[in-house]
């Protein structure tokens, strides 16, 4: 069986987990997320703990062990504490704008760029280069920061285009003029 399948996770203070059949519900101060699991697993609550165990010994079981026991992990996250991404755009005239439930994205294309907001995504700007993308999926907010991310990746060369917050970008070598 996977390691990451036998950990036990710790429920945090204020946070309540229920298990309904094969539907875990775990509500916290900062929402509520919900999960079906597979009949594969069995998903266990003592002494604060909860624990995923196959109920078969096959491939298959142990996969969806360590998988549904990251997915309780980061529901535990993301109701108690939430996720953030940060992206930064780097060239000029590259910006962001938020615009009611809109993103306006200026990336060097001819038109800029508008991107919707889902509802359970928060986004702030503390600048018109820097957003900072909330939540508490973590599938939903790295889903969103990386389509973001997308509409103008860096290139090697110079630099240019939306990265995450600390992300190194291998530089290239340019041409060389000839003597």
């Amino acid at each position: 069986m996977s390691r990451i399948g036998k950990r036990k996770l710790t429920i945090p203070e204020k946070v309540d987990v229920n298990i309904n059949g094969n539907n875990i519900v775990v509500k916290g101060p900062m929402g509520e997320l919900n999960l079906d699991f597979s009949n594969l697993v069995k998903v266990e609550i003592k002494d604060n703990q909860i624990s995923v165990m196959p109920t078969k010994k096959t491939k298959e079981a142990n996969i969806m062990t360590g998988t549904t026991n990251s997915h309780i992990k980061n529901m535990l996250e993301g109701v108690s504490v939430g996720f953030t991404k940060q992206l930064e755009t780097v060239g000029v005239a590259y910006r962001f704008a938020l615009q009611g439930n809109t993103l306006v994205v200026s990336a060097g294309y001819s038109k800029s760029i508008n991107v919707e907001i889902p509802s359970d995504i928060k986004i702030t700007s503390p600048s018109n280069n820097i957003i900072v993308i909330s939540g508490i999926d973590k599938q939903r907010v790295t889903e969103f920061a990386a389509n973001v991310r997308k509409i103008r990746k860096p290139e090697p060369y110079k630099g240019k285009g939306i990265r995450y917050e600390n992300e190194t970008i291998r530089r290239k070598e340019g041409k060389k003029a000839a003597k």
